[in-house]
């Protein structure tokens, strides 16, 4: 059980909707809220599943969505357009756009049609004024040019989510006042330097996630993560910025509500 005096944990980024949850999901969330974790995202990847994960949304006090196309799937789906994610994010529940960005690690080939989609999103994050959601991977030079000539176009705000690239990417996002979350890959004893980016970033500028079901911290590395585990990320991330584990979940909190505002308390 968590302690009662310490402050409300967010668990910015989820896929409560992925089959290693199906039908679990109410115990999951009362493990999470047990915890001290009141908030959670879950994201959408395909767009075709948007309902489904919208449907969760609303069966949950404390559950919120976010949709768009996941990198990896971009040369498989359909296109999205601004419009359509426009009107998606007219949902009450509906917080934020993608997760989108770009994945060299195994779908480097369809690079091009990556960027568009990733264009796409920003654009509709721009019109909705709703937190950009960016996975990268294996692309570090292309993402800091995209989102930089992006951002000289309009402002939008936005979120590196579970971020492992390097101090440069990090520097421009934290430059163009983006966001960086940590997961559980932060917490695994090798990651020095990704504690060590952490470490250095503004402390108004970090969120903290579980990615679940992937990346679990320790001590349950390897299995099935889910959203409970964010405080143990939690914990390490604390010790990482030299910080108590209630001024942590106190300053990610804050610092989620600013960035997710139509999840605020």
């Amino acid at each position: 059980m968590s302690d009662p005096a310490l402050p409300e944990l967010v668990d910015s980024h989820c896929h409560l909707d992925f089959p290693d949850f199906d039908g679990e999901q109410p115990e999951l969330i009362a493990r999470a809220n047990a915890v001290g974790v009141g908030r959670m995202v879950t994201i959408c990847t395909r767009m075709h599943k948007e309902p489904a994960v919208r449907a969760l949304a609303e069966a949950h006090e404390g559950l919120f969505y976010a949709a768009g196309i996941h990198p990896m799937y971009a040369a498989e789906e359909p296109l999205i357009s601004v419009e359509e994610l426009v009107l998606l994010a007219r949902h009450p529940k509906f917080v934020g756009i993608g997760e989108t960005g770009l994945d060299y690690h195994y779908t480097a080939d369809s690079a091009a049609v990556q960027a568009e989609s990733l264009r796409t999103h920003i654009e509709a994050a721009r019109r909705t004024g709703l937190p950009l959601i960016i996975h990268s991977r294996d692309a570090d030079e292309d993402m800091a040019r995209i989102l930089t000539e992006e951002h000289r176009i309009g402002a939008f705000s936005c979120v590196m989510h579970c971020y492992t690239s390097g101090p440069e990417l990090a520097r421009v996002a934290l430059d163009l006042g983006f966001y960086l979350s940590m997961s559980g890959i932060a917490a695994f004893p090798r990651s020095t330097e990704i504690r060590e980016i952490f470490a250095a970033a503004p402390r108004d500028r970090i969120l903290v996630e579980t990615d679940a079901p992937y990346l679990a911290p320790p001590p349950h590395r390897g299995k099935r993560n889910e959203p409970s585990f964010v405080a143990h990320t939690a914990r390490i991330g604390a010790e990482a910025l030299g910080l108590s584990e209630a001024e942590f979940r106190a300053q990610t909190t804050a610092n989620f509500d600013r960035l997710f505002h139509k999840a605020a308390r």
